[in-house]
């Protein structure tokens, strides 16, 4: 693993979803786990997420959503991020879902996804397993 360069994480809000306190303790969760923090802000598209994670050169896109979108946003951004030639972003994803849609989820290309009252070690500890920085 390349010690030189810290994980560089895009936290995203995509959708109409307003609701960001979730998404905000994920980004600090991250830094003070020494990642490189970039976070979008409130409702942006899919292609908006992809244009940012692609221009700020991350190596993650933890995408989070509350409003009930999260089958249409999750799986939008994977296939962007194909059209695009980046997917070697890993995209995990978090918020309140139906429990039979994770599966379903991750078979459209989320890595891994997360509910409340995850443990915010288990998360960072997930990205530390599976993301490597610059991809190598």
């Amino acid at each position: 693993m390349n010690k030189e360069r810290r994980v560089r994480v895009l936290v995203a809000k995509p959708g109409l979803d307003g609701h960001d306190r979730g998404a905000r303790i994920i980004a600090r969760a991250y830094r003070d786990a020494g990642f490189e923090v970039v976070y979008s802000g409130l409702h942006q598209t899919p292609e908006e997420v992809v244009q940012a994670a692609i221009q700020e050169d991350v190596d993650m896109i933890g995408l989070s959503s509350l409003a009930g979108a999260h089958m249409y946003l999750f799986p939008r951004v994977v296939e962007l991020l194909k059209e695009k030639n980046a997917d070697d972003i890993v995209v995990c994803g978090g918020g309140i879902f139906p429990e039979e849609d994770i599966p379903k989820l991750k078979n459209a290309g989320i890595k891994e996804v997360f509910t409340p009252g995850t443990p915010l070690t288990e998360i960072v500890n997930w990205v530390k397993e599976n993301v490597n920085p610059g991809g190598v």
